[in-house]
């Protein structure tokens, strides 16, 4: 047989049937947690007890706020708060703890997403001809052959922010390479790896990528030796 609540304010007499529920339920649930305080002797480790009440007191919480649906609603704060509060007591920082797990658990998995999406070079603007692929707000770039990625995305810098200093966006090709080059602009800086796709000195080269350069694309040591290997004239460089 269904009974049917009709709920008629809060400013009605609470009724006594749905007071005695009330309590019978609260203190059903209390009793089991409170039971999971008096563990009996075991000869397991000390550590084992302790995660097993743990565990157990974490289990009867979810179960007890499963049923607060079936709480009237003038009461329902008041019974979560008294589970919660019960939990703490039987396993102190056990609540807490799973939170900041579970919150770990969270961030892990959107930095592992953040990753995959760097790491697909799959739907760029890049096009098929290309042999070099640079995203600059991405910071990183990449070598093709025909569409299909043979080498990277690695993390790059590049041009810092200004007219005279940002790196050129569209389509470009490799006008020439010079293995042991420095910068005479700077004080003959060295800029080993040198690959030039303009004829206005930017290029792809060793250099500290977590650097803006003056227009010029860094590359960590290995990443400019591939570039420097791989890239010959006349190759396409597309910056996006």
């Amino acid at each position: 047989m269904t009974t049917n609540y009709t709920y008629h304010g809060r400013h009605r007499a609470v009724s006594h049937t749905h007071t005695r529920r009330n309590i019978a339920l609260v203190g059903a649930s209390t009793a089991a947690l409170a039971g999971l305080g008096a563990a009996p002797a075991m000869a397991n480790p000390l550590d084992d007890l302790r995660a097993q009440v743990t565990d157990g007191a974490l289990d009867a919480h979810d179960s007890a706020l499963e049923q607060s649906g079936q709480v009237p609603e003038e009461f329902r704060d008041v019974y979560e708060q008294g589970v919660t509060d019960l939990t703490n007591a039987v396993a102190p920082g056990a609540l807490d703890e799973r939170a900041a797990a579970r919150a770990a658990a969270e961030a892990a998995a959107a930095e592992q997403a953040r990753q995959d999406a760097w790491n697909d070079t799959t739907n760029t603007p890049c096009p098929a001809t290309a042999k070099a692929c640079v995203d600059l707000d991405g910071r990183r770039a990449w070598l093709t052959d025909g569409g299909n990625t043979v080498y990277g995305p690695v993390y790059i810098s590049s041009g810092a922010p200004g007219a005279d200093t940002e790196t050129p966006r569209g389509t470009f090709h490799v006008t020439y390479k010079v293995k042991d080059e420095v910068s005479r602009e700077f004080n003959d800086a060295p800029m080993p790896n040198s690959v030039y796709f303009t004829w206005s000195g930017h290029a792809f080269h060793q250099g500290n990528p977590n650097v803006d350069s003056a227009g010029c694309i860094h590359l960590g040591g290995s990443d400019s030796d591939a570039f420097f290997n791989q890239l010959h004239e006349g190759d396409e460089v597309f910056i996006y």
